[in-house]
């Protein structure tokens, strides 16, 4: 085996420089090798932010960013050894076909990810519940198919939810951005929530389906505390689970709901909570190993990555919470974002995890994980404000202002700052392109007189300090010592909230 790997990690968002930026940085204390982190298109702020950094990240450029251009641009890396593989990171690659593309290309064996005939199981929900079903892995105790443009149906289904497990769930099966999920919890809520949910996906509907019937999953809802998993799987069916994570979906602090809509995530933390290894055998022992048997009889696996979303319930005994059942609310095909980013933060052989995922060898690479360190990520969004009124993300937006970013207050306080929705120019510098703007990330560790919730409180403060202090801002048009940046304030808060469930000052 070759001493150095190429490995490349395809997209624009976040977590593909943040893979690269570990891979390239992280030690392993029991592989040897050496191993380089690829960032396959990315964005213009990219490669800027990496040299100033002094990260040693390498980057291939795309055409532009069709399947085509990125397949023309991978093949031609692995050809000249500037790649050894590529780990596709956004789902809408895989469901465009990149695998497929680059297999026909003879270079299969160097992509990870599902063919686009598999990938349903992401970007068809109703098509992977009847998997789960198959390979008798978990998921909501009740779920049915309705015709969407049935209010009656979809209402008598949510009555019966309601009636049965407490709330409905209503769901557009597609892919929608992790948008498309509406919870109702009484009967007063079914028009408002259908309404809502049809509104936004109407023409997504129209186009798919035009006057054929609608479908629309409704599950009975699901009870306990959403965890998900990051699974490495090799095309042999050994797989690893990662250490977990906990995101933040939600705009704001609180339920979700109309004025608090469900986003890309604002967020996340590594580990979970409540993460302890009791929790990870019943997740493989229910979710993982069976789910890899299904799809390997069915001819679906590949060397890829999983990420379940999952509800699990809880019981307490000896003043600790104990994991009593887990279920499947979704599985996608590919790493969470920003849920990947702190998950990465804590492994140091994330490079030869991803070697073995290729070559086979799964079964002999076990995840060396930071186990005394914590991480956070928070992310930077574009807040309200500008010439119409935007409302910020992840309603309108304001595009094109300049970002500014201290540098060396980053580096004293070991923050580090990933652009995402962030563009760069030669003559003005970093500006801000909408959306998620950037993530800050930060990682503690716990010392033994130390709780998790300390820890996370100092990581937390670092963070809104550096905030607060505009050490990284987007600057409005109408206020040129303003910060158009917003972000959550509560990221970090959990392990606080978990210690103190179990009675834990």
């Amino acid at each position: 085996m070759q001493d150095r790997w190429r490995i490349g990690f395809a997209g624009t968002d976040g977590r593909t420089l943040l893979s690269a930026q570990v891979v390239s940085t992280a030690r392993s204390q029991t592989c040897s090798g050496e191993y380089t982190g690829v960032v396959v298109r990315g964005t213009p702020s990219m490669p800027e932010m990496a040299e100033r950094m002094g990260w040693p990240v390498e980057f291939v450029a795309t055409e532009d960013n069709s399947v085509a251009s990125y397949a023309e641009a991978v093949a031609q890396a692995l050809d000249s050894g500037r790649l050894d593989c590529v780990v596709p990171m956004p789902e809408a690659l895989l469901f465009n076909g990149l695998v497929d593309e680059l297999e026909s290309r003879g270079h299969g064996e160097r992509v990870a990810g599902l063919r686009q005939d598999a990938a349903f199981i992401e970007g068809d929900k109703i098509a992977c519940k009847e998997l789960c079903d198959r390979g008798n892995v978990p998921v909501a105790d009740h779920w049915t198919v309705v015709d969407a443009k049935s209010a009656a149906e979809v209402r008598r289904a949510c009555l019966d939810f309601i009636h049965t497990s407490g709330g409905a769930v209503l769901k557009y099966p597609y892919s929608a951005g992790g948008k498309g999920a509406r919870v109702v919890l009484d009967a007063w809520e079914i028009g408002q929530v259908y309404d809502g949910l049809m509104r936004d996906y109407k023409k997504e509907y129209k186009r798919r389906f035009k006057s054929k019937s609608w479908p629309l999953l409704v599950e009975s809802r699901m009870s306990g505390m959403e965890i998900s998993f990051t699974i490495l799987v090799d095309a042999a069916g050994s797989y690893r689970i990662l250490p977990t994570a906990m995101d933040y979906p939600e705009r704001f602090a609180g339920a979700a709901g109309k004025d608090n809509p469900i986003t890309g995530g604002m967020g996340s933390i590594s580990p979970h909570p409540f993460e302890d290894e009791r929790l990870i055998e019943l997740v493989e022992r229910q979710i993982a190993s069976p789910l890899v048997r299904i799809m390997k009889a069915e001819g679906l696996l590949r060397p890829c990555v999983l990420y379940p979303g999952c509800f699990v319930s809880f019981s307490e005994s000896d003043g600790r919470l104990w994991p009593r059942a887990v279920r499947v609310c979704e599985v996608n095909i590919r790493p969470g974002e920003p849920e990947f980013q702190p998950v990465a933060r804590r492994l140091c052989n994330l490079g030869p995890l991803v070697r073995a995922m290729f070559e086979g060898r799964l079964d002999q690479v076990e995840p060396e994980v930071r186990q005394d360190q914590i991480s956070l990520c928070a992310g930077l969004v574009t807040g309200p404000g500008g010439p119409d009124g935007q409302k910020g993300y992840p309603w309108s937006v304001t595009k094109h202002e300049p970002l500014e970013i201290d540098f060396s207050y980053l580096g004293k306080k070991n923050l580090q700052l990933i652009p995402s929705g962030m563009g760069f120019d030669p003559e003005t510098g970093f500006y801000s392109d909408g959306t998620r703007v950037a993530y800050l990330n930060i990682n503690g560790t716990v010392k033994p007189e130390q709780s998790r919730g300390e820890v996370a409180e100092k990581l937390r403060s670092r963070i809104l300090s550096c905030f607060s202090g505009g050490k990284v801002r987007v600057v409005p048009r109408e206020d040129p010592q303003g910060n158009r940046l917003a972000m959550r304030e509560d990221i970090g808060l959990h392990f606080s909230l978990a210690e103190e469930l179990l009675g834990h000052s």
